[in-house]
């Protein structure tokens, strides 16, 4: 269910689904990268649960932590004025240290399965975090004639620096398969073509529809070169694919692994 958030301007609300979208994008490309290690945990796969931990790691500290540390600095500030939020903003900032803690698990992690459950727990508070941004942190800033939204998420952009997204998130996946895919890799990809078992599965069946296709982008935009994903939708998503194509021309391969009629399971693989 999505929150129907009420802005004092134009901007503070275009600014709102901008943050909602970016919420999106890092929680798709945290749940991907999660079942990737979690699925070669799974399989007993030592070397590919490494690749997939060490991948995880350079992800959350080029995008999660700082964009955590952005919002300390830029919106949990002005949220912390309002009495009503105030005990909220205190809970997130200790949920902050919780997030950078178990990153710091991940890193230290002396075996898969250590690695994969603290994956999991980082994945699970993550998502419960953004709710709460989404639900109750937004809604208060955007509402209140005192403080722009649009001013705080450009300063968060200026903290983060521009253009930083994209660059970080293909550095720190792709570094996980370097020196290419010859076999098995962390990446998940096999070159004998029998890449459904082992790669990530993202279920876009629960995610909200107005964020859906951010949340598939996010997950995407954290695959490397020549690792994939395999996406379960609801329906034939034939308009996200057009718009993945206009987005990142040729860059992934698709096929379809299940045409429906309760899910569609399709495949894609990065070039």
């Amino acid at each position: 269910m999505s929150t129907v958030v009420v802005a004092t301007s134009a901007a503070d609300a275009e600014a709102v689904e901008a943050v909602k979208n970016h919420h999106a994008q890092l929680a798709g490309a945290l749940a991907v990268q999660v079942e990737a290690l979690v699925e070669a945990a799974v399989l007993g796969d030592l070397p590919g649960a490494g690749a997939a931990s060490d991948t995880l790691v350079r992800w959350c500290d080029a995008e999660l932590i700082p964009h955590a540390l952005a919002e300390e600095q830029a919106m949990y500030p002005q949220a912390h004025e309002d009495l009503r939020a105030r005990l909220l903003v205190d809970a997130m900032l200790a949920e902050h240290h919780d997030l950078v803690a178990l990153v710091e698990a991940i890193r230290q992690a002396t075996g898969p399965v250590r690695a994969a459950a603290n994956a999991q727990a980082l994945r699970s508070l993550f998502e419960s975090h953004l709710v709460k941004e989404n639900e109750q942190i937004l809604p208060l800033l955007a509402a209140s004639g005192d403080v722009s939204l649009a001013v705080i998420l450009e300063g968060m952009h200026e903290l983060l620096g521009a253009g930083d997204n994209s660059e970080s998130a293909e550095a720190g996946v792709g570094a996980a398969s370097e020196g290419g895919c010859g076999g098995e890799c962390g990446c998940g990809h096999r070159d004998d073509g029998e890449t459904a078992g082992v790669l990530p599965e993202l279920d876009a069946r629960a995610v909200p529809h107005a964020i859906r296709h951010a949340t598939i982008f996010g997950a995407l935009d954290s695959v490397g070169a020549g690792g994939g994903m395999v996406l379960v939708a609801p329906h034939d998503p034939l308009p996200l694919l057009a718009q993945l194509e206009q987005r990142s021309p040729g860059l992934f391969t698709v096929d379809y692994l299940e045409r429906g009629p309760e899910s569609w399971r399709v495949r894609f693989i990065r070039a």
